[in-house]
């Protein structure tokens, strides 16, 4: 996996000179938009009444249901096994207030990049952000954070969390584009 910023003197060099800051953002987010299809994303944003789990994205064990509030519901709520980390032997994942995200910010309906984007920008499902709220979110937010250190049987996303950080400040610096098309 080559680093954010080979990657974009890459593009410039495709488009025989430096990349616009409309190009370098729409190959940020492509970039972003593999980490965000990782397992470690999907068994969460996912459209389902239920979690996934696993590389697999299988249903979660337990018959576990989304809730109110993407908690869980009694007896199974999230926190009755999820803890503020992984367990000790890495089987269980944990990260600080574990839940689903909302089921307006599932992905597993986005057809393409273009439609992942928007979807992400699109304040109405996404908490009333503009992107540079959605960069912080992404950048502190210890479930997110999680994903690069997920425990036993979980592949991290492919792309470094350091890359993915710089990716997202690229991406919302250079002004927050999406894909023209899926």
């Amino acid at each position: 996996c080559i680093g954010p910023a080979l990657m974009l003197a890459a593009v410039g060099a495709v488009f025989g000179q430096a990349a616009s800051n409309h190009d370098r953002s729409v190959t940020a987010f492509k970039q972003i938009a593999q980490v965000m299809r990782s397992p470690r994303c999907m068994n969460c944003h996912t459209m389902t009444e239920f979690p996934r789990q696993g590389d697999d994205g299988r249903r979660h064990d337990q018959t576990v249901t989304r809730g109110e509030g993407g908690l869980g519901t009694a007896p199974m709520q999230c926190a009755a096994c999820h803890r503020d980390a992984n367990s000790p032997d890495g089987y269980v994942p944990g990260a600080p207030e574990w839940h689903l995200a909302p089921l307006s910010m599932s992905w597993e309906q986005a057809r393409g990049d273009k439609d992942l984007c928007n979807g992400l920008l699109d304040k109405q499902r996404n908490g009333n952000r503009e992107a540079k709220g959605i960069v912080v979110h992404m950048l502190n937010d210890a479930l997110v954070q999680w994903a690069w250190a997920p425990g036993r049987g979980r592949t991290p996303p492919s792309i470094s969390q350091e890359d993915f950080h710089g990716l997202l400040r690229l991406w919302e610096s250079t002004g927050a584009v999406c894909p023209a098309s899926n």
